[in-house]
């Protein structure tokens, strides 16, 4: 009895999880006539889930950005410099305050995703699930824009790095 009221909750969810008859729009349609005929596509696009953080790249001007496993430390000196008169009054470098700790981004967010929530705080908050549950624990408190270059928001995320 038990087996075959799991076996129904299962088909139901399944059922369930097939959803309506919703139109797709015309691209969508393209690509999948695409994806059927072909193999699967090796490149992924360029955020394979939103709301997974390390597939987010989130959206602005980054669209790739490799990290190199050493540390850059005049690069990080520099960006030490910045993220002090910067980011601190909303910032703690090791514990969460106004915004998260920077400290282990990178082990939460992918490089191009946290350059863009450097450069792009308000279009970030606006459409990326990540920012916007972020701007949610924050209280409604937006991440300022510093108006910084990409090179700055480079020298601040190689600090960020080292922090421990």
């Amino acid at each position: 009895m038990k087996k075959v009221i799991v076996l129904s909750a299962i088909a139901s969810m399944f059922i369930i999880s097939c959803g309506g008859k919703e139109e797709a729009p015309d691209y969508a349609k393209d690509r999948a006539t695409e994806t059927e005929q072909s193999a699967p596509q090796l490149d992924a696009p360029e955020t394979a889930d939103p709301n997974d953080p390390m597939s987010n790249k989130g959206i602005g001007p980054i669209k790739s950005l490799e990290i190199p496993e050493t540390i850059d430390q005049d690069m990080a000196a520099k960006g030490k410099t910045i993220y002090e008169a910067k980011c601190t009054a909303c910032h703690k470098p090791t514990e969460k305050f106004i915004g998260p700790a920077p400290k282990g981004l990178l082990d939460r967010r992918t490089p191009e995703w946290a350059m863009n929530m450097i450069l792009n705080p308000e279009e970030m908050t606006q459409k990326d699930p990540i920012a916007k549950q972020l701007l949610a624990e924050a209280n409604g408190a937006p991440m300022a824009n510093q108006n910084l270059t990409e090179e700055e928001a480079r020298q601040v995320l190689e600090y960020i790095r080292t922090i421990e």
